[in-house]
């Protein structure tokens, strides 16, 4: 590891091996561990490169603490318990000079090396003590590794990176935009960009061909495990006179070189591809995990003549799995998780040896029921086929729950493994709980089959969006943009909005098309995410240097704050007390 050689240190500590025996050399750090061993003391001391054991002179008084930053002069020579463990393992420095750089003179508020299973507010006060273990700078090493690869990759691709506005104009698409207040035009406020979209896509406009860059996006949205409460990093990128197979091709080489390198797997090009309806069809997600082998099938029209009052009127969905073995508790532990999840419960049967319902609701299901059953699910001895119903959209989500919940359980998900999937032909339009036709997802992706059949059918046009789904994850989400403002019109009047709603709302984009705009299209993947995936971490929050907690607050800055009266004048705010009215 190359450093800066000067009076601190000549080496770091992780890079001395057995042929440095007999060298003189200077190193600084942090005192990881003390120890004595009669009446000689024994340090390690640790650098962002490795650790190094110290072997401290008898003459040295001072006492030292854990944590304490030193610079150490002396001579390294073979060690004779050597630590096969540590890189270093075969030598110590004995040291002749110490020199304390910077004291540690506070207890610390936990042990560095056990972090991770501190309570996480008081990680994330001491985020600088708790970036010292181990795991979080082979995450901060890995991250800065990642970064500098795809920046790579798409230069060679031939991409421009370009910097886009962080202080832009809110949008009524999307989700919550964070404000910032504008001290010279009262009254007006600018919003950070959720994403760059409108400007790459005016990029496309202005006549670049390939645009990329790694850019910070923010929304006020609330906390999950995967997904950062405040903000998080985007690998953005769009091209000129591009097709979906064209991002498809550039994705797809992009993550394999990225797995094969970060994750040493060797991913299968091109990736599986599904429609959105096939998706919740089969899986009741649009972005299932593959790596589970359970399949969801719907059994609404099984039951349609049923006399079992849970199942009347619902729509129900199905899942057969093999759960030979596991008694009456696993079935009620499952039960109650899904009614922690606000179902209304589970129901099933199992299917004894000799092919014979038992258990569950077996007295409610007829012969015919039965041999339908073994059609669409079909069912083998030993199965257990479970069942949920309630209105549609919550059968398809407490289905997508309990399916998820049974691969784990079952030990069906192999954690090393990576399933990649495209979801391909996301619905354009939908209806609303008024019955009103209302964008999906993305009304600025271009329509299929035309505009023309969209016009007849709305609600069977199909939109070119697509995401890639990882291990179940959307890790990017993309489409081929509608460059057209004639289109942008008429889609919008198909969902209730006149012309003047998209030349008031979208001035930028509308305007910058009627002058001539290429057909373009692109993608944005999650960084933070990507590398979630990578480390394997089950919260995006422990690969981002400095994240928020879960309420969106950082305990280190004490973020967000008040400020003083004098600095809201000056942005003409007035804070109103909402308990006095």
């Amino acid at each position: 590891m190359s450093i800066m050689k000067n009076i601190y240190r000549t080496e770091d500590c992780g890079s001395l091996r057995l042929h440095d025996a007999g060298k003189e050399v200077t190193l600084a750090g942090f005192v990881d561990t003390i120890r004595k061993l009669g009446g000689i003391t024994f340090l390690v001391l640790r650098d962002f490169y490795g650790k190094t054991q110290v072997l401290l002179p008898e003459s040295f008084v001072e006492e030292l603490n854990k944590e304490d930053v030193i610079s150490v002069k002396g001579k390294v020579q073979e060690r004779s318990s050597k630590n096969p463990e540590m890189p270093t393992g075969d030598i110590e420095v004995v040291a002749e000079k110490i020199e304390v750089l910077g004291k540690c003179e506070n207890v610390l508020p936990f042990d560095i090396k056990s972090s991770k299973d501190v309570n996480e507010d008081l990680r994330l006060k001491y985020r600088y003590l708790d970036l010292r273990a181990d795991y979080n700078k082979q995450m901060l090493k890995l991250r800065s590794d990642l970064m500098l690869y795809v920046r790579n990759f798409l230069h060679e691709f031939g991409f421009l990176e370009v910097q886009t506005p962080i202080l832009t104009a809110s949008s009524p698409e999307g989700a919550r935009d964070f404000l910032v207040p504008s001290r010279l035009n009262p009254g007006k406020f600018y919003a950070l960009p959720q994403a760059p979209q409108q400007f790459k896509q005016l990029l496309m406009t202005s006549g670049v061909d390939k645009y990329f860059q790694i850019a910070p996006c923010f929304r006020d949205e609330d906390a999950r495990a995967d997904r950062s409460p405040t903000e998080f990093y985007q690998i953005d990128l769009e091209m000129a006179f591009a097709t979906q197979e064209e991002v498809f091709e550039v994705i797809e080489k992009l993550y394999k070189g990225i797995f094969e390198k970060f994750a040493g797997k060797d991913l299968k090009t091109p990736f599986k591809r599904m429609t959105y309806e096939d998706a919740i069809r089969d899986y009741c997600s649009d972005k299932p995990d593959l790596r589970n082998p359970l399949k969801v099938v719907d059994v609404t029209d099984v039951f349609a003549d049923t006399e079992f009052n849970a199942f009347k009127g619902n729509t129900i969905k199905a899942i057969k799995a093999n759960c030979n073995g596991l008694g009456r508790k696993f079935y009620d532990s499952l039960t109650e998780f899904l009614k922690s999840r606000e179902a209304k419960g589970l129901a099933y049967v199992h299917v004894n040896e000799n092919g014979e319902f038992e258990t569950g609701i077996t007295k409610f299901i007829t012969e015919s029921q039965k041999s339908q059953l073994e059609k669409v699910t079909g069912y083998k001895p030993l199965d257990t086929i479970f069942f949920v119903a309630d209105e549609k959209a919550k059968s398809i989500k407490f289905a997508d729950v309990l399916r998820g919940e049974l691969g784990r359980r079952l030990n069906l998900i192999d954690e090393n493994e990576y399933s990649f999937v495209w979801i391909i032909d996301f619905p354009f339009f939908e209806l609303d709980d008024e019955g009103k036709i209302e964008f999906s997802h993305n009304p600025f992706s271009l329509p299929q089959p035309s505009i023309d059949e969209v016009k007849k059918n709305p609600l069977a046009a199909k939109a070119y969006q697509y995401d890639l789904v990882i291990n179940g994850y959307e890790s990017l989400s993309g489409a081929v943009r509608n460059h057209r403002p004639d289109y942008m019109v008429e889609l919008f009047k198909l969902a209730g909005y006149d012309k003047s709603v998209v030349e008031n709302k979208f001035p930028a984009l509308y305007n910058a098309f009627s002058y001539g705009a290429p057909p373009h299209a692109g993608a944005g993947a999650g960084f933070d995410r990507l590398m979630m995936l990578l480390t394997h971490n089950e919260f995006i929050r422990d690969v981002i240097a400095f994240p928020m907690n879960k309420n969106g607050c950082d305990p280190l800055t004490n973020a967000p704050n008040t400020v003083e009266e004098k600095l809201l004048r000056d942005v003409h705010i007035q804070l109103i007390d909402d308990k006095k009215e």
